[in-house]
């Protein structure tokens, strides 16, 4: 077994030679860690890595209550993650040990009834069975030192039912009182009146009133034109970004005001321009499930997730399939010009999945490369990347048959003794949820996790593709495709092949003069001699230009 001290000497050795004209670079290099034997992955694209010092990080989705179980209650909690955060991230980004995110969003994590807590009862509370306040700045503290970001889902379109809000604004109701300050609270008609078209609204108990509650019952809709609601909102955010939290997925953003996307947007602009004023790099994502051109509402306040590319019919999935790269990367083109002419610091956030869809382990296949060539095709690529907790192994889960979002929100598959359970209501059957547990994949430098390990250092080592000038690459219906990305006088190409046969390509027939490979990642290898390029099938590579 190769010492540490030898393994990063070799791997140094790889970053002066391996990526030279005429060496073919494989995609597993790796080697063993001295003391436990785990693969340490490594060749010339490790010993570039470096800290991000911004907001175009790699994050990790964390469903809390299903993640990791620190009490044997078998309910994930914020100890559980602590508990974790080696495997997250283990403070050193060349070791090649740990996933390396570079931020974790966390499910609500406040005082709720439900399993998922997007019915809020108390802003100001961790529900019981995640911990304690003082548990999430432990958290919190561990991250900042291995500079990863923690964000929290904050759901402030609705609360529960059981928030002592709603339950003054009921009380108001109920006794005719309009002088109260929570009679206004939540949005509501009067009785006898006809609801809105397209709106849903519930009787409130005792009067004739109806409140909104647009995805159910149990979640009033707060009304955003009483200043008071909206000066609320904004203490509880500035309470934990003054608690140390780095920003917020902002659940249901579009829904602020039902149906009306320039009313909820024009709101976000406020609440983003007063959350700024406290923390100006602060980390925000909302979640506006819609087409490009709803999501582009909500743009000059903040970043949206992009869900034209994910889930199972998505670009990734479906250029991963076999599907045309040159049409991924004209799409990336096209929406990166489109959001900068709405806010210059905004950003593309690709995903492929998360706690509201399908898994991508259902409709994706590591044996055959296409989980690895959707990583690629994401990871690799301008913005900040969210990877949905048990991606990295191949998990997989979905609504089926008992139509039950519980079933995408499965526990985490870490082997071993781990404590953690199912979600309530989960009917997913136990068997072959992931090609091999965490613990398994840990030992595996063929794996699908060690796949992910790679890649995201790899993102780290050339911060140009986070970070710099997009340009598609259009090589002549060859079925590979790319792009070049220039950041601070450096400039990289990407290029993958998703189809089922090696390509052999000239670089400068696309007026692309390139250096070296920096990396290579996928089912197979590439070489490069002068500006020929020989890229196996199902494989990316990353090369440096001249």
């Amino acid at each position: 077994m190769k010492n540490r001290a030898f393994a990063l000497s070799l791997a140094l050795l790889l970053l002066l030679t391996a990526c030279s004209k005429g060496v073919e670079v494989g995609s597993n290099e790796e080697y063993e860690h001295a003391d436990t034997g785990e693969a340490i992955i490594s060749g010339p694209q490790v010993e570039n890595a470096a800290a991000t010092t911004d907001n175009y990080r790699v994050f990790y989705e964390i469903f809390v209550g299903s993640f990791s179980d620190s009490d044997g209650d078998g309910t994930g909690d914020l100890r559980g993650i602590i508990d974790r955060m080696d495997y997250l991230n283990d403070g050193d980004d060349a070791s090649g040990l740990s996933l390396g995110v570079e931020g974790i969003w966390l499910s609500p994590i406040f005082t709720s009834p439900s399993y998922h807590k997007y019915d809020v009862d108390d802003y100001y509370e961790i529900d019981p069975a995640f911990g304690t306040m003082e548990d999430l700045k432990e958290l919190i503290d561990l991250c900042h030192q291995r500079n990863v970001k923690v964000i929290l889902d904050l759901v402030i379109n609705h609360t529960g039912p059981n928030n002592e809000w709603f339950k003054s604004f009921c009380k108001a109701h109920v006794e005719g009182d309009a002088s109260n300050e929570y009679y206004d609270f939540y949005s509501w008609s009067p009785a006898g009146q006809t609801a809105p078209a397209g709106r849903t609204f519930s009787q409130i108990p005792g009067c004739g009133d109806m409140y909104e509650c647009n995805f159910s019952g149990s979640m009033p809709e707060l009304n955003y034109d009483n200043p008071a609601v909206r000066e609320t909102m904004l203490d509880v955010a500035k309470y934990y970004l003054d608690l140390g939290v780095d920003g917020f997925r902002f659940d249901a953003a579009k829904y602020i005001y039902f149906g009306d996307n320039k009313l909820s947007g024009e709101f976000w602009v406020w609440y983003m321009d007063e959350l700024r004023a406290v923390k100006p790099d602060i980390y925000t994502v909302a979640e506006v499930w819609d087409a490009d051109a709803i999501t582009d509402a909500y743009f000059p306040a903040l970043n949206c997730f992009n869900f034209t590319t994910s889930q199972a019919n998505g670009l990734i999935a479906s250029t991963a399939k076999g599907g045309s790269v040159d049409s991924y990367t004209a799409y990336v083109d096209a929406y990166l010009d489109r959001v900068h002419d709405l806010n210059p610091d905004a950003m593309i956030v690709p995903f492929i999945a998360n706690h509201d869809t399908d898994r991508a382990g259902g409709y994706l296949s590591s044996t055959n490369g296409q989980m690895q060539m959707a990583a690629n095709l994401y990871i690799l690529s301008p913005g900040s990347p969210f990877i949905y907790y048990g991606e990295e192994l191949g998990a997989r889960g979905s609504r089926g048959g008992a139509n039950t979002d519980a079933n995408r929100r499965l526990k985490m598959e870490w082997g071993g003794d781990a404590t953690v359970r199912d979600p309530e209501g989960s009917t997913y059957k136990a068997d072959n949820r992931v090609p091999a547990t965490a613990e398994e994949q840990l030992a595996d430098g063929a794996s699908l996790l060690s796949h992910y390990k790679k890649l995201i250092m790899v993102r780290k080592a050339n911060p140009a593709i986070a970070r710099g000038d997009y340009t598609p690459i259009d090589l002549e219906g060859t079925g590979v495709g790319g792009f070049t990305s220039t950041y601070e006088g450096t400039t990289v190409a990407v290029f993958h092949n998703t189809t089922e046969e090696t390509a052999t390509l000239d670089l400068s027939s696309a007026g692309i003069s390139v250096t070296e490979i920096n990396a290579c990642l996928g089912m197979g290898s590439a070489q490069l001699k002068g500006s020929t390029l020989t890229l196996d099938a199902m494989t990316s590579v990353v090369l440096a230009c001249g």
